[in-house]
């Protein structure tokens, strides 16, 4: 490869002066230029034939000259590169504009799925015509690294590039970046999800466009802090669900306060709130947008999930335009995102928690059903400021809650399923109370046991909540569901019955998975039955959810289609407090299969 690559051809010179073509100056691979930097040589220096691991990022620093007004208006100039993969595949990435050089202010941002030698060739389209550079090429090399996070092959989980499961341990955690250097995600708190076990945040951005940069240009101050949190998670192996319409942003009115920021959205110098969704205008400036998402952070290997809109219900386009235009735009959005991301991640969107926001159309377009739950905003939950412990339990009240309501989205729509928001203090015992912690842990394991793909995202990292939810529950939770092989198997909800209390439970041809509790008076010495089983030999792993240990293997025979075994109580032991507790998850593979009960 020349990384020197002046493109300017006899044949184009034929044309008139006042019609000069697009060319390229320079062509560069970010790791080539940073390896010749620290050598002490020149920037630009002969065939770079450097390796780059599957997954990791390729990038290219172009400069070229061309004519246009507005660099991030694809209609004026338009770069991309068409990657030829080792088996012969394809793959056009879209070019963006970063003027952080001086000497290339264009990029090209690339991840290879597929080892060996990989090649490239640029093409710039401007006013005045078309160019092309010579063909570069690297070699991608072997990755300890599962690659991109995307729906498994039994559509209700998720599994990464590779066939690994992947299973979402993690919540909400905004970054609320307003001035330069002063955003809300540290490395400090990325550390520290990651030690308690997560593998993911959820996010809002501030807006790439804003007054001061105007429609159809980004703001670069945000788009560099965006860079910054992508890297921090690349390195720490945290994925990225990236919130890409927050309501807040497109309402005036709706739920007043915070929530209507719309009166300094540049989206307003086009149209009324009421129209966002419906507008053809907005629509071109949206397409553009998200365009450039897709250049700039597509290729990061930590961006799991697009959540395209966060409670649509709480805007003006749905409130005034009307349903039916605010779920046309989510249908258009699926589909630019399915047809433009090169690595096919998927989707999901929300209305807002109250019990009324069921929103069976918004489950159907996304490819990740995704139900909020806030459950003071009319879900079942004991009214009351004391708790009636036996006859109105709040905890209770709660798993079922998130149980029946995972359960709802498993059973109705054949996709993988999340609690896409949730918690905060719209619940009955406010934040950093035992009981709210109680409440985490309880929701955490009912939508595991009923099916979700990912804990319910928690609102949100926060030192009004970081007290109760991150605790070590989070790390016994993440231990639990490393050892299950979500995605390489079919499964269906197993029936559970509990003496005295709650349970639930998946099942796979050499696995069942579930959880039981019994807030009153905990679960020991209660009996648990799984029904539907193959008659036969089987071991029972029963594990304790707070502590994150398993207990001794009981070995128990299914008659009838029935499974039953006894919860021990524990006692102290050698001065040690031994209490099973209000809840215990559970684990049971048929005898002839325990080698392969695992991942």
């Amino acid at each position: 490869m020349k990384p020197i690559l002046a493109i300017v051809a006899a044949a184009l010179l034929s044309r008139s002066a006042s019609a000069r073509l697009p060319q390229f100056l320079d062509v560069t691979p970010a790791l080539a230029q940073a390896a010749w930097h620290e050598r002490g040589g020149p920037e630009r220096r002969g065939d770079w034939s450097g390796e780059v691991p599957v997954y990791e990022k390729f990038e290219l620093l172009v400069d070229l000259e061309a004519s246009f007004d507005n660099p991030y208006d694809p209609a004026q100039v338009d770069l991309s590169a068409e990657f030829t993969s080792p088996g012969g595949k394809v793959i056009t990435i879209w070019g963006f504009y970063n003027p952080s050089s001086w000497a290339a202010q264009w990029m090209v941002r690339f991840a290879p799925t597929e080892e060996g030698r990989w090649s490239y060739v640029l093409k710039v389209r401007d006013r005045a015509g078309a160019a092309e550079s010579p063909r570069g090429q690297f070699t991608a090399a072997p990755n300890r690294r599962h690659g991109f996070v995307r729906i498994a092959d039994n559509q209700r989980y998720l599994q990464y590039s590779d066939g690994t499961s992947f299973y979402g341990v993690g919540l909400w955690y905004n970054d609320e970046y307003h001035q330069f250097g002063r955003g809300a995600i540290t490395q400090e708190g990325l550390d520290q999800l990651k030690s308690r076990g997560c593998n993911f945040i959820s996010f809002y951005a501030t807006g790439l466009e804003t007054r001061g940069t105007g429609l159809g240009r980004y703001d670069q101050d945000l788009a560099g802090r965006l860079d910054q949190i992508f890297q921090w998670c690349e390195d720490r192996d945290l994925h990225i669900s990236w919130n890409l319409a927050f309501h807040s942003f497109l309402s005036e009115a709706v739920w007043g306060g915070g929530n209507a920021r719309y009166r300094n959205n540049p989206y307003r110098t086009i149209a009324a709130a009421k129209d966002w969704f419906g507008s053809d205008d907005v629509w071109s400036y949206q397409q553009r947008l998200y365009r450039y998402v897709i250049a700039r952070w597509g290729y990061s290997r930590a961006l799991f999930l697009w959540f395209i809109v966060d409670e649509i219900n709480g805007t003006e386009g749905w409130e005034e335009g009307g349903a039916e235009q605010a779920e046309q735009w989510c249908r258009r959005m699926n589909n630019f995102f399915h047809e433009h991301d090169p690595y096919g991640r998927p989707s999901t969107g929300t209305q807002s928690g109250g019990v009324d926001q069921w929103w069976p159309a918004g489950y159907r377009i996304f490819d990740v059903a995704a139900r909020e739950i806030y459950e003071a905003q009319g879900h079942p939950m004991p009214r009351g400021g004391k708790p009636d412990l036996l006859n109105d339990n709040p905890l209770r009240a709660s798993y079922l809650n998130y149980a029946r309501q995972t359960a709802a989205l498993w059973s109705g729509f054949q996709k993988p399923a999340i609690i896409g928001e949730c918690g905060w203090d719209h619940a009955y015992y406010e934040p950093s109370t035992p009981g709210y912690a109680a409440m985490y842990h309880n929701a955490l394991w009912a939508s595991l046991a009923s099916g979700a793909c990912a804990t319910p995202f928690w609102w949100a990292y926060s030192p009004y909540v970081n007290d109760a939810v991150l605790t070590g529950q989070l790390r016994a939770f993440a231990q639990f569901v490393g050892e299950v092989d979500f995605a390489g198997h079919d499964w269906t909800p197993a029936e559970v019955t509990l003496s005295a209390g709650d349970g639930w439970a998946m099942k796979s041809d050499d696995l069942i998975f579930g959880w039981v509790a019994n807030p009153m008076t905990g679960v020991a010495r209660e009996s648990l039955t799984i029904s539907g089983l193959d008659d036969g030999q089987y071991q029972v792993r029963l594990y304790r959810t707070w502590r994150g240990v398993y207990l001794d293997p009981i070995d128990a025979a299914a008659v009838g289609g029935k499974l039953t075994v006894k919860i021990p109580e524990l006692a102290a032991r050698s001065g040690h407090a031994q209490n099973m507790g209000d809840d215990v998850a559970l684990r049971i593979t048929p005898a002839a299969s325990r080698p392969h009960g695992g991942r």
